[in-house]
């Protein structure tokens, strides 16, 4: 079996979204004074590849603890997006070369290659986002989650969130940023887990998003 890792690692100087802090990795105990090590971890819960619930927009809507430990695993497909220019659109064009896969799967996977930018200014650039067209087939769709390679399911300079809050407003699914090395997953399903933390009332988590392919 095959596995891969598709997670940025957590460092005090990772990118994070504009106007949030870094996180901060602070000595809590270390091996001189107590005998083991501890660490303090301070930062955002959508900090690095994370994973947004519909909470994260609507105060009464689905947190990512109330989610059933299921959601967090199934198919992936990755659809290949890197020949979009700068601020161009995913359009169900990039879905078609895939077929029926793209109805097998639980999980949509967007790869725009800007993944190759993280921890540079133009990973914070005008990165192609989804349609209205491609926003309404994964509500109807009956997903358990998408993600992408980049900071935002909207653009940086979309504050109102538009396709956030179109998204969770219809459906119990979850957003999955910040993810990498989509690349190297093939054109195929594939297995994909990407449990987050189990916090109370949480409206986002850090995640270990991991793919396996059965060789």
């Amino acid at each position: 079996m095959r596995v891969l890792d598709l997670t940025h690692t957590i460092r005090e100087d990772m990118p994070v979204f504009p106007g949030a802090d870094t996180p901060k990795l602070l000595p809590a105990s270390t091996y001189e004074h107590d005998g083991f090590k501890e660490t303090l971890m301070q930062m955002y819960t959508h900090t690095g590849t994370h994973m947004d619930p519909p909470a994260h927009l609507f105060a009464d809507r689905k947190t990512l603890d109330a989610f059933p430990a299921s959601q967090f695993i199934g198919r992936a497909l990755v659809v290949d997006c890197r020949m979009l220019a700068e601020g161009e659109a995913i359009t169900v064009e990039q879905l078609r070369p895939y077929g029926d896969k793209v109805t097998q799967a639980e999980f949509l996977l967007f790869n725009l290659g800007w993944d190759k930018r993280w921890g540079t200014e133009a990973y914070f650039g005008d990165y192609p986002c989804v349609d209205d067209e491609v926003l309404d087939l994964i509500i109807d769709g009956g997903y358990k989650g998408i993600g992408f390679d980049v900071i935002g399911l909207d653009p940086i300079a979309d504050e109102n969130l538009t396709r956030h809050k179109k998204l969770f407003r219809a459906c119990d699914i979850v957003n999955i940023e910040n993810l990498k090395d989509l690349d190297c997953c093939g054109d195929d399903l594939f297995w994909f887990s990407c449990a987050p933390l189990k916090i109370e009332d949480c409206d986002g988590s850090p995640i270990r998003a991991i793919a396996w392919f059965e060789d």
